[in-house]
């Protein structure tokens, strides 16, 4: 047991959401908890787009509201999305005053334009190296930080409670157990990616978070919402190069093969719904297609200038974007639901926030709006922060006796169900033998993916990210749902068992 560290808040994972919530909560004590270095396994340095600020002039946050809600379709927390991005300007002075250094003109920041949003309201970074401007000035700010103690190689595998309210939290530190007496966790792990053999995302995060919190009794939501990217580069699996959405913004076109702008008569062409494009884009490949990110004439030999960080990864790949006709294909890119928080990041588990991608707060709803992810990270970052430091802390538990390692999750089995069955259009059969063959499973990586299929299956129409080839229109009234994991479990069985009984 680490007594050292006893009864501080422990936050689990480095992204921003992480990494502002453990500065926030300064002068109060802290330990960051990650598996990897600081910074290094979250999607947040991976970000190549920015962050969606209403800020320019002429812009406004009604106008910020009213895109978030067309992009979510029906689904996103009205009054969840209005107090989040309210907290634009606080979230946004909060990441200058740490030493975020956001690209500028001659008369303040510089804001570009992305698919879906009415203005051009997007802060990059280096062009389009965002995330890891982002990460690489909130590491600093945490290693400078006196009342924050990181804890990096360090695996957390399982929250403990005890009475219906977190204890602790069970870690894997040099393959051995280690329990941290805490009754305040926050969960900060990122996505789902690595539950898909293709994603945009670290493959290391396949929602372990989501998994634990389930675990211990928190509530789940809108686990069905799976965002692909439209635009990323067709070449290889596990975590491949992703072609920002800002480079669509610039003027850059979709083809196909036969040279085909085939998103033309779309509402909003190739700046239409991520989930739009990325249907659009899967349908020519199924059709026999190969599709192209022709940026040559908007762009030309200004792609390396505006996006350097692309451009070197397309030469990695042999090709020059000022020239050639860029490979795309659609990846997994972002998990809508996950852990039921307020925003607040208060869970349904009394000692448990979470912020970032692992949880669903309500903003996004059935179809993220680009670049509101960093947003939301930083704001409800803050307010966890705020939140914890109002909540009384409760006096630490008994420490467990003779707890033991769980078995590590089988990424690998899973991988393959969820690339099958749980990709960007779905049908019941599908999705019922998913679970079936999910459901012995009962590792973590399992628990996620079921979880996701399960959402799926109860689902009855396609909405957002959510497409059903069995039910292709959407309800009158859709609405959320929120479940724990022994209801999951129950509804998957039963979902199975109505399969077997209707075959027979």
């Amino acid at each position: 047991m680490n007594g050292a560290l006893a009864g501080r808040v422990a936050v689990i994972g480095s992204g921003i959401a992480g990494l502002v919530t453990a500065l926030e909560l300064a002068p109060r004590p802290v330990v960051l908890i990650t598996q990897a270095g600081l910074g290094e396994a979250s999607s947040t340095a991976l970000a190549q787009g920015g962050i969606a600020a209403a800020l320019a002039e002429g812009d406004s946050v009604e106008s910020h509201i009213a895109d978030t809600l067309a992009a979510g379709d029906g689904l996103c927390d009205a009054p969840v999305v209005e107090r989040i991005l309210r907290g634009t300007p606080d979230a946004i002075a909060m990441l200058v005053r740490h030493g975020v250094r956001f690209d500028r003109g001659a008369s303040g920041f510089s804001f570009g334009l992305e698919a879906a949003h009415a203005h051009h309201r997007i802060l990059h970074a280096a062009g389009d190296g965002t995330g890891a401007e982002i990460s690489r000035a909130l590491v600093a700010a945490v290693l400078t930080c006196p009342s924050i103690t990181v804890l990096a190689g360090a695996q957390v595998r399982r929250l403990l409670t005890r009475d219906g309210q977190i204890s602790g939290v069970l870690l894997a530190r040099d393959g051995r157990a280690e329990v941290l007496l805490t009754s305040q966790v926050v969960m900060a792990t990122g996505g789902i990616g690595g539950l898909y053999d293709t994603t945009t995302s670290p493959v290391s995060n396949f929602g372990q978070g989501v998994a634990m919190a389930a675990r211990a009794g928190a509530a789940l939501a809108d686990m069905e919402f799976v965002q692909f990217h439209p635009t990323a580069l067709a070449l290889g699996q596990g975590r491949v190069t992703l072609i920002s959405e800002a480079v669509r913004g610039e003027g850059a076109i979709l083809l196909n093969d036969r040279g085909e702008r085939f998103m033309a008569d779309q509402p909003g062409a190739e700046l239409a719904p991520r989930d739009v494009v990325a249907r659009a884009i899967h349908q020519q490949i199924a059709d026999g297609r190969r599709v192209f990110l022709d940026a040559r004439q908007a762009l030309g030999d200004r792609f390396a200038v505006r996006f350097p960080g692309i451009a070197r990864l397309c030469a990695a790949a042999a090709l020059d974007p000022a020239r050639d006709a860029i490979p795309v294909r659609p990846a997994v890119h972002y998990h809508m639901g996950g852990i039921w928080t307020d925003t607040k990041g208060r869970t349904t588990l009394p000692g448990l926030w979470a912020v970032g991608e692992c949880a669903s707060t309500g903003l996004h709803g059935a179809n993220r709006l680009a670049s509101n992810s960093l947003l939301e990270g930083a704001v409800v970052g803050m307010r966890a922060a705020e939140s914890i430091a109002a909540t009384r802390t409760r006096p630490l538990a008994p420490a467990p006796k003779g707890i033991e390692l769980p078995e590590a999750a089988h990424t690998q089995a899973v991988r393959g169900i969820v690339s099958r069955h749980l990709g960007i259009v779905r049908d019941g059969a599908s999705l019922r033998q998913a679970m079936s063959e999910l459901l012995p499973m009962g590792d973590d990586a399992a628990i996620v993916a079921l979880s996701i299929a399960t959402f799926a299956a109860l689902r009855d129409e396609s909405r957002g990210a959510h497409s059903r080839l069995d039910f292709p229109a959407q309800v009158a009234r859709p609405s959320r749902r929120r479940m724990v994991l022994d209801d999951i479990l129950r509804s998957a069985r039963l979902l199975t068992q109505t399969r077997l009984v209707r075959s027979a």
